[in-house]
């Protein structure tokens, strides 16, 4: 009996022809597979480079993987953060005509890592916290749009670094089901599984010897609730007040904005006497920051990305006594005289260790630590060229990061490289921990203490909200994992 292989795809891509479909993905060459790091899977994973692109692809039941499709795309119409579809593959034999389970083939999220690719020797528990904030930002935001999971955990998600945050992106669906309204009873389920998942997957790092054997796991998993019922809460609870303090509903939207959310309406109502007023706001979506500096550069970067990045915008409006000078013209000088000369003065064979967004991010952190060091204000020049050769040269690359081995293993990378920041060439370190940092002119930060050392695997340093174009504002000290 003659087989024929389908292809169900959105676009038409005959490169997909060429790879061989007649043998299962764990006899596929390594001439053709990709070694990059991926979560633990029920199901056997595979990367190759198609056109140069990076494709993953996974081996599952043919109406699994037409339905996992199908909700990764209409998750791509509803601007959800998740891998990109590309086709199901079915109709697969053998050489010897026996049948081979389906495909689904994904595009690979660039600059993505999976959880377990974020810990090494020197994991620090900040890094955990801010993957567990990441991922119940996801959590709220797929609820939002009435998506139901079903298989929340960090092996289902991949994260990408967002100025010393992590962003979240769903990896897996096999179990998802879109709603038009997500019940409270699924959203608890949802948030029930996750909870579990992640206290199994720490202690599964616990075991590896990748987190010390006391760190409270549960706990962890009791915050990860507590933090997206907070979230939910935020978002979309009902706020009272009294109908003279009416300036509370643009409080309210600011509050939501801050957050990272753009709302959509807003019902306000008052009771029969008209002495209180009742606000329930309608939010659309994530990305308030993003769609902004979408709007003003063109540039497509996650959330803390961009909320640093307008900060940076406003701070240059400021050096340059612009106040009366449009946003948009403003913008556009600080990309033709800020932005782009710092993200060129990069060596181009570095380029794919981070994102524009994020290495514009570490190299404003990184000025600000090196300036606080020699006593005075370090040109952007002499910064950028420091971060390079310091901290740059010794990061792995996470456009297509590749891990150790190929095959089935599921990869932990073991960060290396100089601890110690040297940027005019002598022997100064950050200060030790526990050293407020004293930000130029200013008392220091609340929390704010110097690392022990800035090693090359820190990936940075959280700076949300904070700018530094001139060296100014302390960025916070919680390095990256």
């Amino acid at each position: 009996m003659e087989h024929a292989l389908r292809i169900m795809a959105a676009r038409a891509d005959g490169a997909l022809l060429d790879l061989p479909w007649r043998a299962p993905l764990s006899e596929w060459p390594d001439s053709i597979v990709e070694a990059l790091p991926r979560g633990i899977s029920r199901h056997i994973v595979r990367f190759v480079r198609v056109d140069g692109r990076i494709l993953a692809i996974k081996e599952i039941g043919q109406p699994v993987a037409a339905h996992e499709y199908g909700m990764l795309r209409d998750l791509m119409r509803l601007n959800a953060p998740c891998v990109e579809p590309l086709a199901v593959i079915s109709g697969r034999v053998d050489s010897r005509g026996e049948p081979l389970n389906a495909a689904l083939v994904t595009e690979h999220l660039p600059y993505s890592l999976p959880y377990r690719a974020l810990f090494g020797k020197h994991q620090r528990p900040a890094t955990i916290r801010r993957l567990i904030d990441a991922l119940s930002v996801l959590m709220v935001r797929l609820h939002l749009l009435g998506f139901f999971w079903g298989d929340v955990s960090l092996s289902n998600t991949l994260f990408r670094r967002d100025a010393g945050e992590f962003a979240a992106y769903l990896v897996d669906a096999e179990t998802g089901e879109l709603y038009d309204h997500l019940t409270d009873g699924k959203r608890e389920y949802d948030i029930d599984v996750a909870r579990t998942n992640i206290i199994g997957e720490l202690m599964d790092l616990q075991a590896g010897r990748l987190l010390p054997s006391d760190y409270d796991t549960i706990e962890v998993g009791n915050s990860f609730s507590q933090r997206y019922h907070d979230l939910w809460d935020d978002l979309t609870m009902e706020s009272s007040f009294s109908a003279d303090e009416r300036w509370k509903v643009e409080e309210r939207i600011e509050r939501l904005n801050n957050l990272g959310f753009e709302v959509g309406e807003i019902t306000i109502s008052a009771d029969l006497n008209g002495a209180r007023l009742s606000v329930q706001p309608k939010v659309v979506d994530a990305g308030h920051y993003s769609r902004k500096i979408m709007r003003l550069t063109g540039m497509d970067v996650q959330e803390n990305q961009a909320r640093r990045l307008i900060n940076d915008i406003q701070q240059y409006r400021v050096m340059t006594d612009r106040a009366a000078v449009p946003q948009t013209v403003i913008a556009h000088d600080w990309m033709t005289h800020v932005f782009q000369p710092t993200i060129n003065a990069v060596p181009a064979e570095l380029m794919g260790k981070l994102e524009p967004a994020e290495l514009f991010h570490q190299i404003l952190d990184h000025r600000w630590f090196i300036s606080e060091q020699a006593g005075r204000d370090i040109p952007t020049e002499e910064a950028v060229a420091s971060f390079v050769e310091n901290i740059l040269r010794h990061q792995r690359d996470e456009r297509s990061f590749l891990g150790p081995t190929s095959g089935d293993t599921d990869y932990v990378v073991t960060p290396t490289g100089p601890s110690a920041i040297t940027p005019t060439g002598a022997s100064a370190r950050t200060p030790s921990e526990g050293t407020a940092f004293t930000p130029p002119g200013g008392t220091p930060s609340s929390g704010n203490t110097a690392p022990s050392g800035m090693t090359a695997d820190s990936g940075g340093t959280a700076a949300t909200g904070n700018t530094a174009s001139t060296g100014g504002t302390a960025p916070s000290a919680e390095s990256g994992s």
